[in-house]
């Protein structure tokens, strides 16, 4: 499964702005403390559920997708703290099954909070609290209240010609 070292901080990373946050975070962490840091991307290849996985077609073309993302986001981390070292790792597993594996090495677990409503958690379930429950090691929780997720870009609104008056 995860390759972290005793004594690591792990940080589990997705497609959001928090979790880059929560990498943000880490790495500011490591730089005091001298510790390594795990950039940890948990994906799974399950059509039926995920649309993402279906359109893509191969496990392989997901697992470069998710490889190509998690590398993006560990090179900017590392531009902006290039002292500590930060390694990116990417596990075929459940998101919660990884980083409660990862926990039991890691000096702690540093993840963002999507801060879904209850209706929602209760449905899908929640990675964050899942670790806050499980972990073997002390477990970091970055608000998405701090963050402000990117905007997508706006398409200028259609100009509006009215139709023949009758």
């Amino acid at each position: 499964m995860t390759t972290a070292k005793q004594g690591d901080i792990v940080v589990g990373v997705d497609h959001s702005a928090v979790s880059a946050a929560a990498l943000r975070w880490a790495v500011s962490e490591a730089a005091k403390s001298g510790r390594r840091v795990v950039a940890l991307r948990a994906w799974t290849f399950e059509p039926v559920y995920d649309l993402g996985a279906a359109v893509a077609g191969t496990p392989q073309t997901v697992a470069d997708r998710e490889r190509q993302h998690l590398d993006d986001v560990v090179a900017q981390v590392r531009d902006e703290h290039p002292g500590v070292a930060v390694r990116a790792e990417l596990v075929e597993h459940s998101a919660t099954v990884a980083l409660e594996e990862a926990s039991k090495t890691a000096a702690m677990l540093v993840l963002g909070s999507h801060g879904r409503g209850r209706l929602l958690k209760l449905l899908v379930g929640s990675v964050a609290e899942h670790c806050l429950r499980e972990a073997s090691c002390p477990v970091v929780v970055i608000p998405a209240r701090t963050v402000r997720e990117p905007e997508p870009a706006e398409e200028p609104a259609p100009a509006y010609f009215p139709g023949p008056l009758l």
